[in-house]
């Protein structure tokens, strides 16, 4: 299979081969092993915001409602009950209710009931002290104003105003229901939850084990007996480990899925444009970054083509703040960045463009620019940093490159203590709310470089309460576009991401447009 075919196959092909694969007959039993790439820095999903951490620690869990896990798209309308059977909307929108299953166990033995449920969201909404260390998505709950339990099996969310997003929130990755009976620290160390599998250990730097649930509420799952994921930091050593048939799931990088193929010619691969995109933060809050001329110049200077041959092996894709279209329904097309600085053009006019904007800001090839660029101390992270700091060099901005450990990066970002960086950053749903929310308003928490404009806030209240999908989308594209032409957050790439398993693996359907979904694995299983 060549690379070009992996990325053009279509959705329907991937279907019928989901159903073909559900039509044998599943073996229960094994241990599957997937490497995790870096060190959770904890195992609570309300706390981190990485795939880190999504990865090992989703099967623990159940959401209340989640995305069909036998689809590859993972889209809003395509919500299946999981911890709740039904729900149902208040005539007016603004309430939403929940029916919860009966008979629900955590791995503690202890009953799942609505209490669990309003705890778990009274503390995500900062109304409840869950001994929490970080409370990243807070600011998707601006709207709810209560939580109100009818009964054991029983639970509604009442909102200040219609949102009809609201209801998707719940099926992302990170909408985990937790126990009300555990305590902060527990949940950072060794989780509880209803999920298939529970945490049999957690070796630092080492290895994620986790076992089989034997009470789990669906009869019959899980398959696995459980799930090894040793910690594997070395990219060319997480190869090595699929190519011996050390593990049995990988998602190499883009530019290491041809050898894969060459080395594992049986290998089933498939290509998604992942919800993981390339930023490059501009803490506006230190000089000379203030200046839009300089941020403008450095927007300019990005060769964002050479980024995607280099790194994304020519897979990865251009983008504004939201997914862009066929796979995402919100985001900027290519007739929309055209007109943005940076996305079209000759790109030595635009690099000539970006030097007389340093030069009307005081800056030349005698007086550079000099700057530190921050960055995650990973591979994916680190390789398009060497080329963005090339990029700004041509126009008398001369960068050093700043390491940062995994353990202490969202911190630094939290605290700006930064000037320049380069982030990867992952969205758990394709609705604008989650976006915008979770880091464009002004006080939201992953709002790292300052940004505050009331009038861009007006807007995104607006198309968050919209009936009308069409005239959202409209207006959704006119946020993207103001955030695009303030240089707020440049985007680079969008990456395409390969998930690759061995034709043993059975059951596994990656979520092709977002590397939060269909983590459970409760539908795996190896036929060996």
């Amino acid at each position: 299979m060549n690379l070009g075919h992996i990325r053009r196959m279509s959705i329907p092909l991937l279907m019928v081969a989901c159903l073909a694969t559900d039509a044998l007959a599943q073996k229960s039993g094994g241990t599957l092993r997937r490497a995790s790439d870096e060190n959770p820095p904890s195992a609570s999903l309300h706390e981190e915001g990485s795939n880190i951490v999504t990865t090992p620690f989703v099967p623990v869990f159940n959401n209340l409602v989640t995305f069909d896990s036998s689809r590859s798209v993972s889209k809003p309308d395509q919500l299946v009950p999981d911890l709740a059977t039904s729900w149902t909307w208040s005539a007016d929108r603004k309430t939403l209710t929940f029916k919860l299953r009966r008979g629900v166990k955590w791995h503690d033995g202890k009953p799942f009931t609505a209490a669990d449920v309003k705890c778990t969201w009274d503390a995500v909404s900062g109304n409840k002290d869950a001994g929490w260390r970080k409370n990243p998505r807070k600011s998707w709950y601006a709207n709810l104003r209560e939580i109100v339990v009818e009964g054991e099996d029983q639970v509604s969310f009442r909102l200040g105003r219609p949102q009809p997003s609201f209801l998707g929130f719940f099926a992302a990755g990170w909408s985990v229901v937790y126990p009300c009976h555990v305590d902060g620290r527990q949940m950072r160390q060794k989780p509880i939850g209803t999920g298939p599998f529970m945490v049999k250990s957690i070796e630092s730097g080492k290895m994620i084990r986790l076992v089989k649930n034997p009470n789990y509420f669906k009869a019959g799952r899980p398959y696995l007996d459980g799930i090894d994921m040793p910690i594997i930091s070395s990219p060319s050593t997480r190869n090595l480990a699929f190519v011996a048939g050390d593990t049995d799931i990988y998602t190499p990088s883009a530019s290491l899925l041809a050898e894969v193929k060459a080395k594992v010619p049986d290998a089933i691969c498939e290509v998604g444009l992942s919800y993981a995109y390339t930023q490059l933060m501009i803490n506006r809050n230190v000089a000379p970054f203030k200046d839009l001329r300089v941020r403008r110049a450095f927007a300019l200077a990005i060769d964002r083509q050479a980024v995607i041959k280099v790194k994304g092996a020519g897979l990865d894709r251009l983008g504004g703040e939201l997914m862009p279209p066929p796979e995402g329904s919100w985001g900027l097309d290519t007739k929309d960045l055209a007109s943005i600085p940076g996305y079209s053009g000759d790109l030595e006019k635009r690099r000539e463009e970006a030097r007389k904007l340093m030069r009307e800001a005081g800056y030349g090839p005698d007086k550079p620019l000099n700057f530190v660029l921050s960055t995650r101390d990973v591979a994916r992270y680190r390789d398009t940093s060497v080329l963005i700091l090339d990029h700004l060099a041509k126009i008398y901005a001369k960068g050093e490159m700043k390491m940062i450990d995994t353990a202490i990066w969202t911190n630094i970002l939290a605290k700006r203590g930064y000037a320049v960086a380069v982030r990867s950053r992952g969205q758990a749903i394709d609705d604008p709310d989650v976006s915008f929310y979770e880091s464009y308003v002004c006080d939201a928490r992953g709002n790292y470089d300052g940004y505050c404009n009331k009038d861009v806030e007006a807007l995104i209240e607006k198309q968050s309460a919209m009936a009308d999908q069409n005239e959202r989308k409209k207006l959704v594209k006119e946020i993207d576009r103001k955030l695009q032409m303030d240089v707020v957050r440049p985007t680079i790439t969008f990456a395409a991401l390969p998930y690759c398993r061995r034709p043993y693996v059975k059951g596994y359907v990656p979520s092709l447009n977002n590397q939060y979904s269909n983590l459970r694995m409760e539908d795996v299983w190896l036929d060996k």
